[in-house]
């Protein structure tokens, strides 16, 4: 059962501003930036980007002047959800994606921001979204994030503190980054560190795209927010994405570990086209269709099954390292991404785990418009980060 929490037990906070807030466990990191700056020039996406907007639904809603963007720029496409907020409940306004052509050996983050602004520009307009507010989020490996342990100290003392603290865990001049902190407990404070050059980069990309960017954070955080809500329980997360998968473990709300692990779905689909002769495309529709399914005329599982087993140890262990440092018990784990597309792959994580896989499932949060229901899955998987990004605070 999810369990709530009381206002008055509420975590501080002190922004990179210097300002103290009290918020929610569900928004308990608050953003490296506060309010977008603008600049950058659009550009024709065709050579690198799929023709068509992917997963498109239109005026599902009327707009409100409450709806948010979220965006995810990830590391083979560009997701968007709008949501608006009516009588304190989240409403799924319009979604879409632009994805890179699976045969592109590129990431998005890796294009020019006239690229990028194109790719944003075009799910904009295709899908009809007229919420201008956005949060976006910055992938895990362009930051840096750990937990350190602090005396006790006033919020004052903390905030002098912090600075110095934070130079032995941030590889970098803290001249370069925008640092953030969060107080997890009586010790415990979580550090964020985004190179400033990202931080202008994303103000730039949403300038140019036309919208308002209102926030800019870890997408560990959307994450959290999206799928484990207020649930205090030990839980793990993997996220796979096209081109690395995020191991995060998260506890009475906060995330405590992270591992990223660089193999994702294009890796797997590379693996396939090169056991069997085929092009990416194909590889990519035998993975979407055979899957990890037990069948004597599954050709794919050989090609990809040791890729798989290998990402399967490394969140084994991940858990295993975590459950024996804080001897708490991982009760829940969840799978997010486009790996999740792959028939069967629950249940080969569950048996490969000995313990039970489920489905993240961010739309439990949300309002669905009738007749979406064929598409639940799909948001699900494929739009965690965005969901989680359109439901922040700002």
């Amino acid at each position: 059962m999810t369990r709530k929490m009381r206002n008055a037990n509420l975590p501080k906070h002190r922004d990179w501003r210097g300002n103290q807030r009290r918020h929610s466990r569900a928004d308990q990191y608050r953003s490296i930036l506060g309010n977008g700056g603008r600049s950058a020039e659009t550009a024709d996406l065709g050579k690198m980007l799929s023709c068509a907007i992917l997963y498109i639904t239109m005026g599902l809603f009327s707009f409100s002047p409450k709806g948010r963007l979220g965006i995810d720029i990830g590391t083979s496409s560009i997701k968007i959800v709008e949501l608006a907020k009516e009588s304190n409940r989240f409403k799924l306004s319009n979604y879409g994606a632009f994805e890179l052509d699976p045969g592109e050996d590129k990431m998005v983050s890796k294009l020019s921001n006239a690229d990028i602004i194109g790719g944003i520009k075009q799910i904009l307009s295709t899908t009809g979204m007229t919420a201008r507010d956005a949060v976006a989020s910055v992938p895990s490996f362009q930051t840096f994030s750990t937990t350190i342990t602090m005396p006790q100290l006033s919020e004052r003392e903390l905030a002098k503190a912090i600075p110095f603290e934070a130079r032995k865990y941030i590889p970098v001049p803290l001249t370069e980054v925008q640092l953030d902190w969060a107080v997890v407990n009586e010790k415990d404070v979580f550090l964020v560190a985004v190179p400033k050059e990202e931080v202008n980069r994303y103000r730039e990309i949403m300038k140019g795209a036309g919208l308002d960017l209102r926030a800019l954070e870890l997408e560990n955080f959307a994450l959290i927010r999206s799928i484990v809500g207020n649930d205090l329980s030990p839980i793990c997360i993997l996220n796979v994405g096209g081109r690395s998968t995020s191991i995060l473990i998260v506890e009475n709300g906060f995330q405590r570990a992270s591992h990223d692990y660089e193999i994702g779905g294009y890796e797997i689909t590379s693996a396939i086209a090169r056991s069997l002769g085929v092009n990416i495309k194909r590889a990519e529709e035998m993975k979407k269709s055979l899957g990890m399914r037990n069948i004597s005329d599954n050709i794919i599982k050989e090609a990809v099954v040791s890729l798989i087993n290998s990402m399967i140890l490394e969140v084994n262990k991940t858990i295993q390292n975590y459950e024996d440092v804080k001897k708490s018990k991982i009760v829940k784990i969840f799978l997010v991404g486009g790996l999740a597309n792959m028939p069967d792959i629950l249940l080969y994580f569950s048996e490969k785990l000995g313990r039970t896989v489920s489905f993240g499932n961010p739309i439990a949060r949300v309002v669905m418009p009738a007749g979406i229901d064929p598409l639940r899955l799909s948001l699900n998987l494929s739009f965690a980060v965005s969901i989680g990004l359109a439901m922040r605070e700002i």
